[in-house]
C-alpha cells in the first residue's frame, strides 16, 4: 500500500561491503549488451559547469523489460580536496517505472569507480593483445588504481606497470599497492614509456594531450578515461586517425569523449562486440577504447547492490509514504 512504501538507503559503508569485483564486471557486461540490443535506453546527457567551479552531470536511462529506471547525479568539485574529501561525487537513484516513486538511493562514488574500471577491463579483454606484458598508466589516483587492478586480473600476462604522475615524482603508495603482483616503476620519459608498453591507460582530469602520437607503437591498446566533458582530452592530435576506435556510446563519445576531436571517425560500440559483432585484431592494430560511462552501467550495478542489500538486510530502510 502507498502508505507503507519503503525507501532503501545505501551509504558508502554499505556499498563498500556489498561491492564485489566479479559481480560488478558481470553487471557492466550486461549493461553493454542491453545497450547493444537497444533493450536499454540511454537518455540525453546533462553535463554543465557550475559558477562555483564544479561540474554537475546527470546520466539516466531505463530497461523497460526489466522494470529498471533511474539516474546518477554526479560531477567534479575540485575544491573538495581542500576539505579532505573526494572531488568526484555521485548519487544514484532507482525509481519504480510504474509509479515514479524512488525505491533506492545509493552513494555512487565507489560504484562509479568500480563500474568504470570494469568497463575498462572488458575493453582489455576484447581489444588488447592477449600476450600484453607491459602497461603504462597516466595517473595514480582512485580510478587509475582501479583500472590497473582489473587489468592485472583480466590480463594474466601483464608483468610490468609503468606509471606517470603529473609532477613526475614517485608515488610510494601506488607502488606498494601493486608491488606484490608485478614490477612497478615511475616513468621518467612519458613518450618512451608509451612506446615500450602494450597497453596504455589514461586516467587523468583530461587537461590536454599526455604524450606524442608518434610514441604509440603498432599493436598498442589504449583505455581512455579522462575525457568526459566538452573540451577535455588526453590523446594527442593525429592518434585517432591511426587507430581502430571503440566507444561505449557513439553519440555520447562525440559529445564529451576523445571522439569529440574527430567526430567523423568510424567507431564501433563495445557492446556490439559482446553481442556478436566479430573483431579480429592484427598485431599492428592500434586500438582505442573511448570510455565516457553509460548510465546503464550505473543502473545495473545499483540494482545488483539493491538486491544484495535486500537479501542480507544491509543498508537502512525507511518509511517513504505517498
Amino acid at each position: 500500500m502507498p502508505n507503507k512504501a519503503q525507501l532503501l538507503l545505501l551509504d558508502k559503508h554499505a556499498v563498500a561491503a556489498l561491492l564485489q569485483p566479479e559481480a560488478v564486471l558481470a553487471a557492466v557486461r550486461e549493461a553493454f549488451v542491453l545497450h547493444s540490443q537497444r533493450l536499454g535506453r540511454v537518455f540525453p546527457l546533462v553535463r554543465e559547469a557550475l559558477p562555483a567551479g564544479g561540474v554537475f552531470g546527470i546520466k539516466s536511462g531505463d530497461v523497460a523489460t526489466q522494470n529498471l529506471l533511474g539516474f546518477k547525479a554526479a560531477g567534479f568539485w575540485p575544491a573538495n580536496r581542500q576539505l579532505g574529501a573526494d572531488a568526484h561525487q555521485a548519487t544514484i537513484v532507482l525509481i519504480d517505472p510504474a509509479t515514479g516513486r524512488p525505491q533506492c538511493i545509493i552513494d555512487g562514488n565507489a560504484i562509479t569507480t568500480m563500474r568504470t574500471a570494469a568497463a575498462g577491463a572488458l575493453g582489455l579483454m576484447l581489444l588488447a593483445r592477449a600476450d600484453s606484458r607491459r602497461v603504462c598508466v597516466f595517473g595514480t589516483g582512485v580510478q587509475a588504481r582501479a583500472q590497473v587492478t582489473y587489468a592485472l586480473d583480466v590480463l594474466p600476462s601483464l608483468t610490468q606497470v609503468t606509471y606517470v604522475t603529473a609532477r613526475g615524482t614517485p608515488d610510494p603508495a601506488f607502488e606498494t599497492l601493486f608491488a606484490a603482483r608485478c614490477q612497478v616503476a615511475l616513468a621518467t620519459d612519458c613518450n618512451a614509456a608509451v612506446a615500450a608498453c602494450d597497453v596504455v591507460i589514461t586516467a587523468t582530469p583530461g587537461g590536454g594531450p599526455l604524450f606524442d602520437a608518434a610514441a604509440v607503437s603498432p599493436g598498442t591498446h589504449l583505455n581512455c578515461v579522462g575525457a568526459d566533458t566538452q573540451g577535455k582530452r588526453e590523446l594527442p592530435a593525429g592518434l585517432l586517425s591511426r587507430s581502430r576506435l571503440f566507444v561505449d556510446d557513439h553519440v555520447q563519445a562525440q559529445q564529451v569523449g576523445e571522439t569529440q576531436w574527430l567526430q567523423d571517425m568510424p567507431c564501433t560500440e563495445l557492446g556490439d562486440l559482446l553481442d556478436g559483432t566479430h573483431f579480429q585484431r592484427t598485431q599492428s592494430d592500434i586500438t582505442v577504447f573511448d570510455m565516457t560511462g553509460l548510465a546503464l552501467q550505473d543502473l545495473t550495478v545499483a540494482r545488483m547492490l539493491q538486491q544484495r542489500a535486500m537479501a542480507t538486510g544491509a543498508g537502512c530502510s525507511m518509511a517513504w509514504p505517498w
